[in-house]
């Protein structure tokens, strides 16, 4: 009986041991996965920065009122002025919808005194 015990036990130690090792090798693969993710993340924030950088050098005031004033004939493009710009009232709002009438009722006068206001 000791020695089924013993096989029992030696079994479980290296079928323990196997999970152990398969364990190690998957958490070392997910490390270097974040590794790369990481990477991939400082990569793409080096990207975001230049082209922050080159839509801040593209859209200077000096360059736009250059390219504005170049292709005038073209655009018409003039600058911003107060009376440009509309009131409030005079935008013309589309008539507000009414829901349609789901359940009518029929109103009949047929038994209305013709000396009483209706209501």
């Amino acid at each position: 009986m000791k020695g089924v015990i013993y096989v029992l036990s030696a079994l479980a130690v290296v079928g323990l041991g196997f999970w152990a090792y398969q364990e190690n090798y998957a958490t070392q693969q997910s490390l270097r996965e974040v590794r790369q993710l990481y990477a991939r993340i400082g990569a793409a924030h080096a990207r975001l920065g230049m082209l922050n950088a080159e839509w801040a050098y593209l859209n200077r005031p000096d360059r736009l009122r250059d390219l504005a004033d170049l292709n005038f004939d073209r655009l018409g493009l003039l600058p911003l002025r107060p009376e440009a710009f509309g009131r409030i009232e005079q935008v013309g709002f589309p008539p507000e919808m009414l829901p349609p009438i789901m359940n009518p009722v029929e109103v009949s006068s047929a038994f209305m005194n013709t000396d009483e206001e209706p209501l």
